[in-house]
């Protein structure tokens, strides 16, 4: 590329940063890391009437948490700050007035009765209200009005918004990455208000003129932001601009396939859309986090990437660092992708193996009362030999709660399966056997027992189950031996005289 590369992710702060939030703020980054690029944190916050407290943090520490933080941006490198749209409000009206002087954009007096009337006069018609050439010199604006008018209605204080003029009986012809070649006709296209009545530009101007003052190279957003892009292309035209290039991302769609996933989806099939959990602060909801549920930020981002994308291969696991050398916008899907809860899961398996047992056990002890006076390397080594099975931390206790306490009930039908004629005297001798070994090792136990068990042409079910039974209280868990190994030669032979006493 001949120009440097800097994208933005620009979120609003009205709540918690959606997972479609960190996807779009993922492929800005990749794209960033991939071509040496800048990735931008700007805070769209225009819209003071849906401004909610936290939110702006709660998007930084999500950002953080799943290991893509901005390079510039919100108190960082502000090279082109402030960030913040709120703290850049004296910038825009200079320029939406430039565009009045250069007669792309005019002032329009509508009161919002007024426009009621004509949308519910169209709607008895059959038709639908639209702000464009075909009626604009019918309306109060400064295209209808003489100069006089609107000077005297600007002189008294009347409310206005600036509204862009767009054209008639034109063609656009516009370039996306992901879609390609798109043709407009500007005689469908409204007259979309770029200034408010408050004082404050709408998302089209400012996000415009922002992107422009930034410097900003590539606008990587999702495909909601597909119908604004004539008129962000036009607004670059009409201040005379070099636009920079678009790429609009594959909606994310429910886990069925069909329409765009939401929170109450989540909430129903029982899975969360947010990174991190979100307490609303006015009324104190909480919404479930990725982190919070127990998956790595690995599993999250690995997945994300592959909703839309893919690197042509068949390969699925990637290192961030790997995502950015793989990734690349001309491989980004225009149909939707869905939404596999199961997929995540799966992703958070294999991270869950490549996590260090010392890191999981200072986890999994801190979520288990029970195991307060447990030595941690004692849980790192238990973990070791039951990570295999876990999808999360909080697996571990139903995979392993009798290394750390013995069983008090038997499952019934593994206890019927287990227990035979003869099991008792077979299950006495095994307690004498261990009882007399002196080399307390899961490989000397195991050649001993099993033995044993040959020499004296016993099936190895009629030893291995009730002595599996008697550790753990039903008929699973690792190896037995790393079991009698692990709780000690003294809790073994308890709990194999326990389940005799008890079956």
């Amino acid at each position: 590329m001949t120009k440097d590369v800097r994208v933005r992710f620009a979120p609003s702060p009205t709540g918690p940063l959606h997972i479609g939030g960190v996807r779009t703020a993922l492929f800005n980054y990749l794209f960033a890391k991939k071509h040496n690029g800048t990735f931008i944190l700007r805070i769209e916050d225009t819209d003071q009437n849906r401004y909610v407290e936290g939110a702006e943090k709660y998007i930084i520490d999500a950002l953080n948490w799943c290991g893509i933080p901005f390079d510039e941006g919100v108190d960082k490198n502000e090279k082109f700050g402030p960030y913040r749209q709120s703290e850049r409000k004296h910038l825009y009206k200079q320029y939406a007035e430039e565009l009045i002087a250069k007669g792309k954009a005019y002032y329009a007096f509508d009161t919002a009765e007024a426009l009621d009337a004509h949308r519910k006069d169209h709607e008895e018609k059959g038709k639908t209200f639209i702000y464009n050439w075909h009626n604009r010199l019918k309306l109060s604006n400064s295209l209808s009005l003489n100069a006089e008018e609107v000077k005297a209605k600007l002189d008294a204080g009347e409310d206005y918004v600036i509204r862009f003029k767009s054209p008639q009986d034109e063609t656009l012809h516009l370039k996306d990455i992901i879609r390609g070649d798109i043709k407009i006709d500007t005689n469908i296209l409204d007259d979309k208000v770029l200034f408010k009545s408050d004082g404050m530009p709408t998302y089209h101007l400012a996000n415009i003129v922002d992107d422009h003052l930034m410097e900003i190279s590539h606008v990587i957003r999702g495909e909601e932001w597909l119908p604004s892009l004539a008129l962000h292309y036009q607004l670059y035209e009409a201040f005379g601009w070099e636009a920079p290039e678009f790429a609009h991302l594959p909606l994310i769609l429910k886990p069925t396939g069909k329409g765009k996933l939401s929170k109450r989806d989540g909430d129903k099939l029982g899975f969360p859309v947010f990174p991190l959990k979100w307490t609303d602060p006015k009324t104190n909801e909480v919404s479930r986090g990725y982190k919070e549920d127990g998956y790595f930020a690995e599993s999250v981002v690995n997945f994300l990437a592959f909703l839309g994308w893919n690197p042509g291969t068949e390969q699925e696991i990637f290192s961030l660092d790997a995502l950015i050398e793989a990734f690349d916008l001309e491989r980004v899907n225009k149909a939707g992708a869905r939404f596999d809860p199961d997929k995540i899961k799966w992703f958070n398996h294999h991270y869950m193996q490549e996590q260090f047992n010392e890191d999981l056990a200072e986890a999994f002890k801190a979520q288990r009362w029970e195991l307060a006076d447990i030595d941690v390397n004692y849980i790192a080594m238990v973990i070791d030999l039951v990570k295999e099975r876990a999808t999360f931390v909080s697996d571990f206790w139903d995979l392993s709660h009798y290394f750390f306490t013995a069983p008090t009930e038997y499952d019934a039908k593994a206890s019927k399966k287990a227990f035979k004629d003869g099991t008792k005297d077979i299950l006495t001798q095994v307690a004498s056997i261990i009882e007399a070994n002196e080399d307390f090792t899961a490989e000397a136990l195991q050649n001993e027992i099993k033995g044993w068990i040959t020499s004296n042409e016993i099936g190895f079910g009629q030893v291995m189950m009730p002595l599996r039974l008697a550790l753990v209280g039903a008929l699973q868990g690792p190896d037995v031996f790393d079991i009698i190994y692990m709780i000690g030669k003294e809790e073994t032979i308890k709990r194999i005289q326990n389940v005799i006493a008890t079956l």
